[in-house]
Protein backbone atom coordinates (compact mmCIF):
# COMPACT_ATOMS: atom_id res chain seq x y z
CA UNK A 1 0.00 0.00 0.00
CA UNK A 2 1.00 3.34 -0.86
CA UNK A 3 1.48 5.75 2.18
CA UNK A 4 -0.74 8.85 1.65
CA UNK A 5 2.70 11.07 1.63
CA UNK A 6 3.67 9.20 -1.14
CA UNK A 7 0.15 10.06 -2.94
CA UNK A 8 0.08 13.10 -1.69
CA UNK A 9 3.78 14.05 -3.65
CA UNK A 10 2.79 12.30 -6.93
CA UNK A 11 -0.31 13.61 -7.14
CA UNK A 12 1.08 17.16 -6.63
CA UNK A 13 4.02 16.57 -8.88
CA UNK A 14 1.79 14.95 -11.99
CA UNK A 15 0.71 18.65 -13.49
CA UNK A 16 5.00 19.01 -13.60
CA UNK A 17 5.32 16.25 -15.58
CA UNK A 18 2.41 16.43 -17.55
CA UNK A 19 3.72 20.33 -18.57
CA UNK A 20 7.01 18.42 -19.95
CA UNK A 21 4.47 16.63 -22.18
CA UNK A 22 5.74 14.02 -23.96
CA UNK A 23 9.71 14.80 -23.99
CA UNK A 24 9.72 12.86 -20.91
CA UNK A 25 9.03 9.58 -22.41
CA UNK A 26 10.80 10.90 -25.74
CA UNK A 27 13.85 10.87 -23.89
CA UNK A 28 12.76 7.69 -21.66
CA UNK A 29 12.85 5.82 -24.34
CA UNK A 30 16.24 6.99 -26.33
CA UNK A 31 18.00 6.23 -23.26
CA UNK A 32 15.98 2.74 -22.35
CA UNK A 33 17.41 1.71 -26.14
CA UNK A 34 20.73 2.89 -25.42
CA UNK A 35 21.39 1.67 -22.05
CA UNK A 36 19.34 -1.84 -22.68
CA UNK A 37 19.39 -2.28 -26.80
CA UNK A 38 18.57 -5.82 -25.65
CA UNK A 39 14.79 -4.47 -25.77
CA UNK A 40 14.33 -4.02 -29.21
CA UNK A 41 13.93 -7.27 -29.70
CA UNK A 42 10.85 -6.97 -27.72
CA UNK A 43 9.51 -3.56 -28.07
CA UNK A 44 7.56 -2.75 -31.43
CA UNK A 45 10.55 -0.31 -33.20
CA UNK A 46 8.16 0.78 -35.54
CA UNK A 47 5.59 2.48 -33.13
CA UNK A 48 8.37 4.67 -31.93
CA UNK A 49 8.71 6.54 -35.50
CA UNK A 50 6.61 10.10 -34.66
CA UNK A 51 5.90 11.64 -38.26
CA UNK A 52 8.84 13.81 -37.22
CA UNK A 53 11.81 14.25 -34.86
CA UNK A 54 9.69 16.93 -32.48
CA UNK A 55 6.33 14.85 -32.60
CA UNK A 56 5.80 11.47 -30.55
CA UNK A 57 5.34 8.14 -31.62
CA UNK A 58 1.92 6.07 -30.93
CA UNK A 59 3.74 4.13 -28.53
CA UNK A 60 5.48 7.14 -26.54
CA UNK A 61 2.27 9.10 -26.81
CA UNK A 62 0.55 5.88 -25.14
CA UNK A 63 3.26 5.83 -21.92
CA UNK A 64 2.46 9.41 -21.52
CA UNK A 65 -1.12 8.95 -21.35
CA UNK A 66 -0.30 5.94 -19.13
CA UNK A 67 1.54 8.42 -16.74
CA UNK A 68 -0.88 10.50 -16.08
CA UNK A 69 -3.23 8.41 -15.81
CA UNK A 70 -1.71 6.63 -12.63
CA UNK A 71 -0.59 9.74 -11.34
CA UNK A 72 -4.01 11.23 -11.35
CA UNK A 73 -5.94 7.88 -10.32
CA UNK A 74 -3.14 6.86 -7.70
CA UNK A 75 -5.67 7.27 -4.73
CA UNK A 76 -8.26 4.97 -6.89
CA UNK A 77 -6.53 2.43 -8.44
CA UNK A 78 -9.55 0.81 -9.23
CA UNK A 79 -10.64 3.09 -12.04
CA UNK A 80 -7.52 1.76 -13.53
CA UNK A 81 -8.54 -1.70 -13.51
CA UNK A 82 -9.17 -1.95 -17.47
CA UNK A 83 -7.02 -0.43 -18.52
CA UNK A 84 -3.97 -2.87 -16.45
CA UNK A 85 -6.13 -6.16 -17.88
CA UNK A 86 -5.67 -4.35 -21.29
CA UNK A 87 -2.40 -3.45 -21.08
CA UNK A 88 -1.25 -6.94 -19.32
CA UNK A 89 -3.05 -9.14 -21.71
CA UNK A 90 -0.70 -7.68 -24.98
CA UNK A 91 2.25 -7.79 -22.05
CA UNK A 92 2.08 -11.93 -22.06
CA UNK A 93 2.31 -11.71 -25.51
CA UNK A 94 5.67 -9.94 -25.34
CA UNK A 95 6.74 -12.45 -22.70
CA UNK A 96 7.31 -9.59 -20.21
CA UNK A 97 9.34 -10.13 -16.88
CA UNK A 98 9.32 -8.99 -13.72
CA UNK A 99 13.27 -7.92 -14.63
CA UNK A 100 12.17 -5.97 -17.70
CA UNK A 101 9.58 -4.17 -15.36
CA UNK A 102 13.02 -3.11 -12.94
CA UNK A 103 14.78 -1.89 -16.23
CA UNK A 104 11.62 0.08 -17.12
CA UNK A 105 11.47 1.64 -14.05
CA UNK A 106 15.10 2.57 -13.67
CA UNK A 107 14.88 4.44 -16.66
CA UNK A 108 11.79 5.84 -16.10
CA UNK A 109 13.06 7.95 -12.80
CA UNK A 110 16.67 8.26 -14.45
CA UNK A 111 14.12 9.99 -16.91
CA UNK A 112 12.62 12.69 -14.49
CA UNK A 113 15.70 13.28 -12.47
CA UNK A 114 17.34 14.39 -15.52
CA UNK A 115 15.10 16.65 -17.08
CA UNK A 116 13.28 17.67 -13.90
CA UNK A 117 15.90 17.35 -11.20
CA UNK A 118 12.91 17.03 -8.97
CA UNK A 119 14.55 15.82 -5.41
CA UNK A 120 15.54 12.75 -3.61
CA UNK A 121 12.04 13.00 -2.22
CA UNK A 122 10.18 12.89 -5.03
CA UNK A 123 11.95 10.82 -6.92
CA UNK A 124 11.75 8.24 -3.43
CA UNK A 125 8.16 8.66 -4.03
CA UNK A 126 7.68 8.00 -7.44
CA UNK A 127 9.76 5.18 -7.35
CA UNK A 128 7.72 3.52 -4.75
CA UNK A 129 4.27 4.63 -6.64
CA UNK A 130 5.94 2.72 -9.81
CA UNK A 131 6.84 -0.47 -7.51
CA UNK A 132 3.66 -1.26 -6.66
CA UNK A 133 1.93 -0.57 -10.07
CA UNK A 134 4.69 -3.11 -11.39
CA UNK A 135 3.41 -5.74 -8.74
CA UNK A 136 0.09 -5.33 -9.92
CA UNK A 137 1.00 -6.19 -13.99
CA UNK A 138 3.71 -8.66 -13.10
CA UNK A 139 1.05 -10.66 -10.45
CA UNK A 140 -1.57 -9.89 -13.10
CA UNK A 141 0.50 -11.05 -16.06
CA UNK A 142 1.86 -14.44 -14.03
CA UNK A 143 -1.40 -15.54 -13.25
CA UNK A 144 -2.40 -14.85 -17.67
CA UNK A 145 1.12 -17.38 -17.93
CA UNK A 146 -0.03 -19.43 -15.70
CA UNK A 147 -3.61 -19.75 -17.35
CA UNK A 148 -2.26 -20.46 -20.54
CA UNK A 149 0.16 -22.81 -19.71
CA UNK A 150 -2.69 -24.57 -17.69
CA UNK A 151 -5.19 -25.00 -20.14
CA UNK A 152 -5.23 -28.46 -22.17
CA UNK A 153 -3.18 -27.79 -25.67
CA UNK A 154 -1.74 -24.53 -23.88
CA UNK A 155 1.44 -23.48 -22.99
CA UNK A 156 4.25 -20.88 -22.06
CA UNK A 157 6.50 -18.50 -23.16
CA UNK A 158 6.71 -19.73 -27.12
CA UNK A 159 5.78 -22.93 -29.16
CA UNK A 160 6.96 -24.39 -33.02
CA UNK A 161 4.03 -24.28 -35.20
CA UNK A 162 4.40 -25.37 -38.79
CA UNK A 163 2.25 -23.12 -41.59
CA UNK A 164 -0.48 -25.55 -43.21
CA UNK A 165 -2.17 -23.16 -45.79
CA UNK A 166 -1.37 -19.45 -46.61
CA UNK A 167 -4.39 -18.15 -48.53
CA UNK A 168 -4.78 -14.93 -50.59
CA UNK A 169 -8.46 -13.68 -49.45
CA UNK A 170 -8.30 -9.66 -50.56
CA UNK A 171 -5.82 -7.28 -53.15
CA UNK A 172 -4.43 -6.90 -49.51
CA UNK A 173 -4.96 -9.50 -46.88
CA UNK A 174 -4.13 -12.88 -46.63
CA UNK A 175 -4.44 -15.48 -44.44
CA UNK A 176 -2.09 -18.30 -42.94
CA UNK A 177 -2.83 -21.60 -40.56
CA UNK A 178 -0.81 -22.57 -37.91
CA UNK A 179 -0.20 -26.43 -36.92
CA UNK A 180 1.79 -27.38 -33.66
CA UNK A 181 5.08 -29.17 -34.88
CA UNK A 182 4.90 -31.20 -31.92
CA UNK A 183 1.30 -32.46 -33.21
CA UNK A 184 -0.50 -31.47 -30.00
CA UNK A 185 -3.53 -30.08 -29.82
CA UNK A 186 -3.95 -25.86 -29.47
CA UNK A 187 -5.31 -23.94 -26.27
CA UNK A 188 -8.72 -22.85 -27.08
CA UNK A 189 -8.84 -19.05 -26.85
CA UNK A 190 -12.14 -16.74 -26.65
CA UNK A 191 -13.26 -14.77 -30.10
CA UNK A 192 -12.03 -11.68 -30.69
CA UNK A 193 -8.68 -12.69 -29.03
CA UNK A 194 -4.92 -12.66 -30.69
CA UNK A 195 -1.93 -14.44 -31.02
CA UNK A 196 1.44 -13.32 -30.74
CA UNK A 197 3.85 -14.18 -33.46
CA UNK A 198 7.64 -13.82 -33.38
CA UNK A 199 9.89 -13.38 -36.13
CA UNK A 200 13.68 -13.98 -36.31
CA UNK A 201 15.27 -13.36 -39.82
CA UNK A 202 18.72 -12.20 -41.10
CA UNK A 203 17.37 -9.16 -43.06
CA UNK A 204 15.73 -7.87 -40.18
CA UNK A 205 17.32 -5.89 -37.86
CA UNK A 206 15.96 -7.27 -34.63
CA UNK A 207 13.42 -9.90 -33.82
CA UNK A 208 10.46 -8.94 -34.50
CA UNK A 209 6.81 -9.92 -32.05
CA UNK A 210 3.08 -8.75 -33.32
CA UNK A 211 0.00 -9.58 -32.08
CA UNK A 212 -2.57 -10.94 -35.08
CA UNK A 213 -6.55 -11.32 -34.20
CA UNK A 214 -7.38 -14.99 -34.88
CA UNK A 215 -9.47 -14.67 -37.91
CA UNK A 216 -11.63 -18.28 -37.25
CA UNK A 217 -13.76 -19.78 -34.25
CA UNK A 218 -12.14 -22.01 -31.44
CA UNK A 219 -10.64 -25.56 -32.46
CA UNK A 220 -8.35 -27.86 -31.54
CA UNK A 221 -5.98 -28.30 -34.19
CA UNK A 222 -4.70 -25.02 -35.44
CA UNK A 223 -4.95 -21.29 -35.30
CA UNK A 224 -5.48 -18.98 -38.09
CA UNK A 225 -4.65 -15.59 -38.89
CA UNK A 226 -5.39 -12.69 -41.83
CA UNK A 227 -3.07 -10.16 -41.88
CA UNK A 228 -3.28 -6.92 -44.23
CA UNK A 229 0.09 -6.08 -46.06
CA UNK A 230 0.52 -3.06 -44.45
CA UNK A 231 3.13 -0.15 -46.95
CA UNK A 232 5.84 0.45 -44.30
CA UNK A 233 4.69 -3.07 -41.83
CA UNK A 234 8.01 -4.61 -41.21
CA UNK A 235 6.39 -7.91 -40.35
CA UNK A 236 3.04 -8.05 -42.72
CA UNK A 237 5.67 -7.82 -45.44
CA UNK A 238 7.80 -10.57 -44.29
CA UNK A 239 4.82 -12.84 -43.86
CA UNK A 240 3.29 -11.76 -47.33
CA UNK A 241 6.39 -12.31 -49.48
CA UNK A 242 8.56 -14.53 -47.33
CA UNK A 243 6.29 -17.06 -45.16
CA UNK A 244 5.52 -19.78 -47.31
CA UNK A 245 3.28 -23.51 -46.50
CA UNK A 246 6.08 -25.69 -44.64
CA UNK A 247 7.47 -23.28 -42.57
CA UNK A 248 8.61 -22.89 -38.78
CA UNK A 249 7.14 -20.08 -36.77
CA UNK A 250 7.31 -19.39 -32.81
CA UNK A 251 3.90 -18.54 -31.43
CA UNK A 252 3.00 -17.44 -28.20
CA UNK A 253 -0.67 -18.26 -26.46
CA UNK A 254 -3.63 -16.62 -27.87
CA UNK A 255 -4.66 -13.42 -25.40
CA UNK A 256 -6.42 -9.83 -25.09
CA UNK A 257 -9.51 -8.88 -23.50
CA UNK A 258 -11.68 -7.99 -26.20
CA UNK A 259 -13.98 -11.09 -27.11
CA UNK A 260 -17.45 -12.19 -27.86
CA UNK A 261 -19.00 -12.79 -24.56
CA UNK A 262 -22.91 -12.76 -24.23
CA UNK A 263 -25.36 -15.32 -23.50
CA UNK A 264 -27.65 -16.95 -26.31
CA UNK A 265 -30.72 -14.73 -25.95
CA UNK A 266 -28.71 -11.86 -26.17
CA UNK A 267 -28.39 -10.25 -30.04
CA UNK A 268 -25.17 -9.02 -31.58
CA UNK A 269 -24.16 -6.61 -34.16
CA UNK A 270 -20.94 -7.20 -35.37
CA UNK A 271 -18.93 -3.63 -36.94
CA UNK A 272 -15.92 -3.72 -39.03
CA UNK A 273 -13.99 -1.91 -41.55
CA UNK A 274 -10.84 -3.10 -43.81
CA UNK A 275 -8.37 -5.75 -41.97
CA UNK A 276 -10.71 -5.40 -38.72
CA UNK A 277 -13.31 -7.91 -39.63
CA UNK A 278 -10.46 -10.66 -38.24
CA UNK A 279 -11.88 -10.94 -34.46
CA UNK A 280 -15.60 -10.44 -36.07
CA UNK A 281 -15.03 -13.45 -38.12
CA UNK A 282 -13.60 -15.75 -35.41
CA UNK A 283 -17.14 -13.85 -33.50
CA UNK A 284 -19.32 -14.78 -36.32
CA UNK A 285 -18.22 -18.08 -37.10
CA UNK A 286 -18.96 -18.76 -33.41
CA UNK A 287 -22.51 -16.75 -33.18
CA UNK A 288 -23.49 -19.63 -36.03
CA UNK A 289 -25.42 -21.33 -32.97
CA UNK A 290 -26.54 -18.14 -31.83
CA UNK A 291 -30.11 -18.31 -30.42
CA UNK A 292 -30.88 -14.48 -30.70
CA UNK A 293 -30.42 -12.24 -34.10
CA UNK A 294 -26.57 -11.33 -35.46
CA UNK A 295 -25.99 -8.71 -37.96
CA UNK A 296 -22.69 -8.27 -39.70
CA UNK A 297 -21.78 -4.91 -40.61
CA UNK A 298 -18.56 -4.53 -42.62
CA UNK A 299 -16.98 -1.42 -44.61
CA UNK A 300 -13.94 -1.98 -47.10
CA UNK A 301 -12.93 -0.13 -49.96
CA UNK A 302 -14.04 -1.94 -52.82
CA UNK A 303 -14.47 -5.33 -54.31
CA UNK A 304 -10.97 -6.31 -54.45
CA UNK A 305 -10.04 -5.22 -51.10
CA UNK A 306 -13.35 -7.24 -49.79
CA UNK A 307 -12.14 -10.45 -47.82
CA UNK A 308 -14.32 -13.68 -46.82
CA UNK A 309 -16.76 -12.31 -48.93
CA UNK A 310 -18.20 -15.05 -50.09
CA UNK A 311 -17.60 -17.16 -46.59
CA UNK A 312 -19.83 -14.47 -45.06
CA UNK A 313 -22.47 -14.80 -47.63
CA UNK A 314 -22.47 -18.61 -47.09
CA UNK A 315 -22.70 -18.88 -43.19
CA UNK A 316 -25.76 -16.13 -43.55
CA UNK A 317 -27.75 -17.90 -46.49
CA UNK A 318 -27.00 -21.75 -44.00
CA UNK A 319 -28.72 -19.50 -40.67
CA UNK A 320 -31.03 -17.47 -40.74
CA UNK A 321 -30.42 -15.14 -37.65
CA UNK A 322 -27.50 -13.69 -39.74
CA UNK A 323 -28.33 -10.49 -41.55
CA UNK A 324 -25.04 -9.27 -43.81
CA UNK A 325 -24.43 -5.54 -45.11
CA UNK A 326 -21.25 -4.43 -46.40
CA UNK A 327 -20.54 -1.09 -48.01
CA UNK A 328 -18.44 -0.27 -50.63
CA UNK A 329 -16.58 3.23 -49.87
CA UNK A 330 -15.58 3.61 -53.75
CA UNK A 331 -17.02 0.50 -55.80
CA UNK A 332 -14.94 -0.89 -59.17
CA UNK A 333 -16.82 -0.82 -62.31
CA UNK A 334 -17.55 -4.42 -61.28
CA UNK A 335 -18.79 -4.42 -58.35
CA UNK A 336 -22.42 -4.95 -58.32
CA UNK A 337 -24.49 -3.81 -55.42
CA UNK A 338 -27.43 -5.52 -53.69
CA UNK A 339 -25.07 -8.51 -55.21
CA UNK A 340 -21.44 -7.91 -53.76
CA UNK A 341 -22.17 -4.59 -51.89
CA UNK A 342 -25.46 -3.08 -50.04
CA UNK A 343 -24.65 0.77 -49.77
CA UNK A 344 -21.64 3.23 -51.06
CA UNK A 345 -20.03 5.47 -48.72
CA UNK A 346 -19.63 5.09 -45.16
CA UNK A 347 -21.69 3.27 -42.81
CA UNK A 348 -24.68 5.26 -42.06
CA UNK A 349 -26.19 3.51 -39.00
CA UNK A 350 -29.70 5.63 -39.01
CA UNK A 351 -30.61 4.19 -42.35
CA UNK A 352 -30.78 0.76 -40.81
CA UNK A 353 -31.57 1.97 -36.77
CA UNK A 354 -34.49 -0.38 -36.98
CA UNK A 355 -32.81 -3.13 -37.36
CA UNK A 356 -30.02 -2.68 -34.80
CA UNK A 357 -32.50 -0.84 -32.22
CA UNK A 358 -33.08 -3.71 -29.65
CA UNK A 359 -32.13 -2.64 -26.07
CA UNK A 360 -30.56 -5.71 -25.47
CA UNK A 361 -28.25 -5.40 -28.32
CA UNK A 362 -24.37 -5.76 -27.73
CA UNK A 363 -22.64 -4.12 -30.85
CA UNK A 364 -18.49 -5.16 -30.97
CA UNK A 365 -16.50 -2.92 -33.44
CA UNK A 366 -13.10 -3.48 -34.57
CA UNK A 367 -10.96 -1.03 -37.08
CA UNK A 368 -9.32 2.35 -37.65
CA UNK A 369 -9.30 4.61 -35.01
CA UNK A 370 -11.01 6.89 -37.12
CA UNK A 371 -13.70 4.84 -37.65
CA UNK A 372 -14.42 3.81 -34.78
CA UNK A 373 -14.65 7.05 -33.43
CA UNK A 374 -17.37 7.37 -36.26
CA UNK A 375 -19.16 4.39 -35.17
CA UNK A 376 -19.23 5.11 -31.72
CA UNK A 377 -20.64 8.16 -32.19
CA UNK A 378 -23.56 7.18 -34.19
CA UNK A 379 -24.08 4.00 -31.91
CA UNK A 380 -24.45 6.75 -28.69
CA UNK A 381 -26.45 9.47 -30.70
CA UNK A 382 -28.89 6.68 -31.06
CA UNK A 383 -29.01 5.65 -27.13
CA UNK A 384 -26.97 2.58 -27.32
CA UNK A 385 -25.55 2.56 -23.46
CA UNK A 386 -21.30 2.47 -23.09
CA UNK A 387 -21.59 -0.82 -21.45
CA UNK A 388 -22.77 -2.57 -24.58
CA UNK A 389 -20.18 -1.43 -26.94
CA UNK A 390 -17.54 -3.03 -27.12
CA UNK A 391 -13.84 -2.26 -29.25
CA UNK A 392 -10.50 -3.24 -30.41
CA UNK A 393 -8.40 -0.97 -31.72
CA UNK A 394 -4.93 -2.03 -33.59
CA UNK A 395 -1.76 -0.51 -32.42
CA UNK A 396 -1.45 1.14 -29.06
CA UNK A 397 -4.50 1.53 -27.04
CA UNK A 398 -6.92 4.24 -27.82
CA UNK A 399 -10.18 5.40 -25.50
CA UNK A 400 -12.81 6.01 -28.05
Amino acid sequence: MLTQKTIDIVKSTAPVIAAAGPVVTQHFYQRMFQHNPELKDVFNMSHQQGPDKNTPSSQQQALFNAICAYANNIDNLSVLLPAVEKIAQKHTSFLITADQYQIVGHHLLATIDELLAPGQEVLDAWREAYGVLANIFINREEEIYQESDAKIGGWRGTREFVVTSKQSDSELITSFTFSPTDGGQVATYKPGQYLGIYINADELANQEIRQYSLSSAPNNNHYRISVKRETQGTVSNYLHDKINVGDKIKLVAPAGDFFLDVNPQTPVTLISAGVGLTPMLAMLETLTQHQAPVNWLHATENGQQHAYKDHVKTLANQHSHISTLTWYNAPMSGDRQAEDYDYQGLIELDKIATQISDPEMHFYCCGPVGFMQFIAKQLIELDVTSDRIHYECFGPHKVL
